[in-house]
């Protein structure tokens, strides 16, 4: 089983004891992110210590104004690295706003021109921005990931254009009927799963920090709303991540 989308730098324990769990639970693949460029240059100092983990690196929506945005050539020499398979987490968040909406955009804009000229997946983060993904990202043709999926509206577009469609532990969430709904949709070459720890513990751990290992029960959940097996799902979903961010 794999965690598509993990913060194991912002996790209060050592990453090394979350890995530990995790493969114990039988999670045995992490993708570390990094948001700015202290964060990927952490990420990419466990992936380097530690059997696999690999690196999502960008830099955040909420970074978009600040000096973060100015170091766009330093987050392209990370991404020349082994241990990095995709670009992000990037994108725009007018729901939080904690960067102008020009800034975003235009960071937004400058990762997904990185992600195409070195031929990496782009993983987005939006929240209430729909229509604008949507518009910045059409002129994309290379792989992109929808993380933390939350919306629903967007969801026909992203079937259309063959995204990757990766939920958390939200949709483990007994009143999130529209996630239900759009995870028994998704087609099965096209689902992921990821904890985005140490934030959104599904529903069993509601309430506690969010590691790596919980991502068996969104597995669980979604393995459920799409009335398969969960080590159906799950070997279908390790594929999918496989294809997607070009791991060995």
């Amino acid at each position: 089983m794999i965690d598509t989308h993990a913060h194991l730098d912002a996790c209060t324990e050592p990453a090394s004891e979350l890995l530990a769990r995790a493969r114990a639970a039988g999670v045995n693949r992490v993708v570390a992110v990094g948001s700015g460029m202290g964060s990927c240059r952490a990420a990419l100092a466990i992936a380097e210590r530690s059997d696999g983990v690999t690196c999502a690196l960008g830099i955040h929506p909420h970074q978009a104004g600040g000096e973060e945005a100015e170091r766009l050539d330093e987050l392209a020499e990370l991404l020349r690295g082994e241990h990095a398979v995709a670009v992000g987490e990037t994108g725009l968040d007018f729901f939080r706003d904690y960067a102008p909406r020009d800034a975003q955009r235009r960071v937004f804009e400058a990762q997904i021109a990185l992600a195409s000229g070195l031929g990496l997946p782009v993983v987005v983060h939006t929240r209430d921005a729909d229509e604008e993904t949507r518009d910045v990202l059409a002129g994309f043709d290379g792989t992109v990931v929808l993380h933390c999926f939350s919306s629903p509206p967007l969801l026909d577009a992203a079937l259309e254009r063959g995204y990757y469609v990766s939920f958390a532990g939200n949709v483990t969430f007994p009143k999130a009927a529209e996630l239900h709904d759009a995870a028994a949709r998704v087609p099965a070459d096209r689902i992921l799963s990821e904890t985005d720890c140490p934030y959104l513990a599904p529903q069993p751990k509601r309430g506690r920090p969010n590691e790596p290992a919980y991502v068996v029960h969104t597995v669980a959940a979604l393995a459920a709303l799409r009335g398969i097996a969960v080590d159906v799902l799950a070997a279908q979903i390790d594929e999918n991540a496989t294809r997607a961010f070009g791991l060995s």
